[in-house]
């Protein structure tokens, strides 16, 4: 089988650990990386460095995409920068009637999801959104109970996710804290959550009613140790009194564990946009919610009450899905940060007339909880032949989560319950 032919845009972190490493060393049978998009050029002297094998490669800036195309004539276009750069080259890439892979969330509001579904429902191409959390065996086996019929008709599910004072504060250092770059974590990181619902159940998002708040972040946050904006970890003379410094670092060495979210605290030299990655937490630049409460109704009837908080002692969530016939029941807790942490989680059932039955689910190493290697074959190898159920991805999920995400939001601001057909709208 001939080798398909990639191009990426957005030379991130995520583009390297997640997509460029694996297509040179697992998948490089099936896989030819022909040229690399960015802004940054200090992201391609950073990617050469660490994958020595594309030294050589094309590269080009943003407003060369269509020039990229003609000079490498790719056969998908991985989109991996930050979330508010996805749409262009989605709609771009369709355009060419070419495959597009594109990191979560798909776009950041529902005007780009109305581009991104013409351009699908116009393109021989197909648009694939990572969903990784939808691959862990955990999920999964989520899914198969419930198309198994074991709950009966879903009728309602309470989610609460958790996320730490490590991972959590991450996207107040960096470009997420801005909600024209990520949508806020109602798009940025409630997707992975919505859209794990919308797939277990089968159902879409109506309407969404939603309270938001930022209560640990930003200048006004209790653990604020002065209120002075133009921080940087790096260089901030009162971070031994910041609480949340001092509990993922020590005094001898100034580092935090490495996950896929901050690599390098600072960004490589050669950088010519001044991006930095340790920008302080407590900043009043800051535009976005650390807490969400929201109550979201679907289309076959279901409702979900969901939460999550991005400041909490320990990482995880808790899930229960409530049904005709009896109830799912799981619990996530991570003790410390580790995105190849693997560890037993058990789903407890409770039909509706009789005892519990707790299933142990075999646990699978490899990032978000397993999911990560098995996506990646799904997506440069094809799909499982022997799957019973769809599960990756496309651009009318990606939209589904995006704009219940956006819902939230726009329900916070407002005080009133959003319908979420309302924010599929052009925006010309």
């Amino acid at each position: 089988m001939a080798r398909k032919r990639y191009v990426i845009c957005g030379v991130s972190t995520r583009a390297n650990g997640m997509f460029i490493k694996h297509m040179l060393e697992t998948f490089q049978s099936h896989c030819e990386i022909v040229g690399l998009l960015d802004a940054d050029p200090g992201r391609f002297t950073n990617c050469f460095k660490k994958f020595p094998k594309l030294n050589g490669l094309p590269v080009y800036q943003p407003d060369q995409f269509e020039q990229m195309i003609l000079e490498t004539s790719p056969d998908v276009v991985i989109v991996a920068g930050a979330d508010h750069t996805h749409a262009d080259y989605i709609v771009k890439g369709l355009e060419h009637h070419l495959d597009v892979i594109s990191e979560k969330p798909m776009v950041t509001n529902g005007a780009d999801c109305k581009r991104v579904l013409d351009a699908q429902n116009n393109s021989r191409g197909k648009l694939f959104v990572t969903f990784n959390y939808r691959y862990a065996p955990i999920h999964t086996r989520i899914k198969e109970l419930i198309l198994e019929g074991r709950v009966g008709r879903v009728t309602s599910i309470d989610l609460n996710w958790y996320l730490d004072t490590y991972h959590g504060a991450s996207y107040f250092k960096r470009w997420n804290r801005k909600r024209d770059n990520s949508g806020g974590l109602s798009v940025h990181k409630s997707t992975h959550h919505i859209d794990l619902v919308n797939w277990w159940i089968d159902q879409k998002p109506v309407e969404a009613f939603a309270y938001g708040a930022l209560n640990y972040f930003g200048p006004e946050g209790e653990l604020n140790p002065r209120k002075e904006d133009g921080r940087y970890c790096g260089t901030c003379q009162v971070k031994q009194n910041c609480a949340y410094f001092m509990r993922w670092s020590t005094r001898s060495k100034e580092v935090v564990p490495e996950d896929d979210h901050l690599t390098n605290m600072v960004f490589e030299p050669g950088s010519n946009i001044g991006y930095r990655a340790d920008s302080c937490i407590f900043d009043s630049d800051i535009d976005i919610e650390d807490t969400y409460v929201a109550a979201i109704k679907y289309n076959k009837g279901a409702m979900m009450s969901y939460s999550v908080n991005f400041s909490l002692p320990y990482e995880g969530y808790r899930l229960a899905i409530n049904g005709t016939k009896g109830r799912i029941e799981t619990q996530e807790v991570l003790s410390k940060r580790s995105t190849n942490q693997v560890s037993e989680q058990t789903i407890d059932y409770f039909p509706l007339f009789g005892g519990k039955e707790t299933i142990h689910v075999v646990p699978r190493p490899g990032g978000h909880g397993g999911g990560d290697p098995l996506i990646l074959e799904d997506l440069f190898l094809g799909a499982d032949p022997l799957r019973p159920y769809e599960i990756m991805a496309g651009a009318e999920a990606g939209a589904a989560s995006v704009l219940t995400g956006e819902a939230i939001w726009k329900s916070v601001q407002t005080g009133m319950p959003v319908r979420i057909a309302d924010l599929l709208v052009s925006s010309n």
